[in-house]
């Protein structure tokens, strides 16, 4: 509809950048997003970030504070806010009814992020990223319900910047020009590739609680790993690698915790022998179960995250960086960014 001129895109004078995929499940939108908002607001930018907030309880527009749970504005909305407490963040169903709000706020943002909006088209971003997952290439993939796809593999036309996500820190060169040429980029997109470093063990109710992999390597640890996201896989073998043992209890993506599934959890967890043990989670379950009143307190002390950071690949990030930054240059609103 939107192709035919039946529904219309909005047009902001603003930067707006939106990121996002054509797939279900995991692509790192939120590592990507977080990365982002981490680089405009190192170089003094007020950041808005807008989501719709997906599965969480409230409706309408919601504008982040400090003391917002992942229930009154989702889970990955809150890691965000949680991580930059001086960016704003504001979910809604309607973006653009967000964006406008924002805008005629006390504190009006100087460039937007759109979480998870490549497919929420009401908005004309200046700037659209796609973000295409390693382990299942689009150009390979079918779309519902055949495959993952939920729209055609040839939108990705619409994107300005492809990142191939999730790809292996070994990658060579040589598939990266095969991916490139199997994509068929246009002249005025870029390709990126990306991949990810985990950070510092730390415990979900107190940070300062912290462990790295050598020592729980060391001291011959057993982790059960508990996951409620689309793609645990890359965190398996991360743990498998570093640590050399684990055990799982996988739920579905943004899965919400009940008083069930915790005593699960205690009675898997109290069953391991090991005289050193944890629990981990994923910084996207952490951000539910951080506020989350079914959590044992007994079990507290024991839940731990690990964060995830983007790594560009083949002297990416320069050229990444470059382009954002001249993009949010050209199109700012007034003269508060140089």
């Amino acid at each position: 509809m939107f192709d035919f001129g039946i529904l219309h895109e909005k047009e902001f004078d603003i930067p707006i950048i939106s990121i996002g995929n054509i797939t279900i499940g995991g692509t790192g939108k939120t590592p990507h997003t977080e990365y982002l908002v981490s680089m405009l607001g190192e170089l003094g930018m007020q950041v808005a970030v807008v989501s719709r907030g997906y599965k969480r309880k409230t409706k309408g527009y919601v504008l982040a504070s400090r003391k917002s749970t992942a229930v009154e504005i989702g889970d990955e909305p809150f890691q965000i806010k949680k991580k930059f407490p001086d960016t704003i963040v504001a979910v809604d169903a309607k973006r653009n009814r967000a964006v406008q709000k924002l805008l005629g706020g006390q504190e009006a943002p100087q460039v937007f992020v759109l979480d998870d909006a490549y497919q929420h088209r009401f908005i004309a971003p200046g700037l659209s990223i796609l973000l295409i997952d390693y382990n299942r290439l689009i150009y390979n993939d079918y779309l519902l319900p055949i495959g993952r796809l939920r729209e055609p593999a040839s939108e990705r036309s619409r994107a300005d910047i492809l990142i191939v996500t999730k790809c292996p820190l070994t990658m060579q060169p040589i598939e990266m020009r095969i991916i490139d040429k199997r994509l068929n980029c246009s002249p005025s997109q870029r390709l990126y590739f990306s991949s990810f470093n985990y950070g510092t063990i730390y415990n979900v109710f107190d940070s300062t609680k912290h462990y790295s992999t050598e020592s729980l390597k060391k001291q011959e640890a057993q982790i059960l790993i508990v996951t409620g996201v689309a793609s645990p896989e890359p965190l398996y073998g991360y743990i498998l690698k570093k640590i050399g043992r684990y055990e799982t209890i996988r739920f579905s993506d943004h899965h919400s915790f009940t008083k069930e599934n915790w005593n699960r959890i205690s009675k898997k967890y109290a069953a391991i022998k090991n005289k050193k043990k944890l629990i981990l989670v994923t910084e996207k379950d952490a951000a539910r179960i951080y506020s989350d009143k079914n959590v044992p307190n007994l079990l507290k002390e024991h839940i731990y995250t690990i964060p995830l950071h983007v790594k560009f690949l083949c002297n990416g990030e320069e050229p990444f960086k470059n382009q954002i930054i001249n993009y949010v240059k050209e199109n700012k609103r007034d003269g508060r960014f140089s």
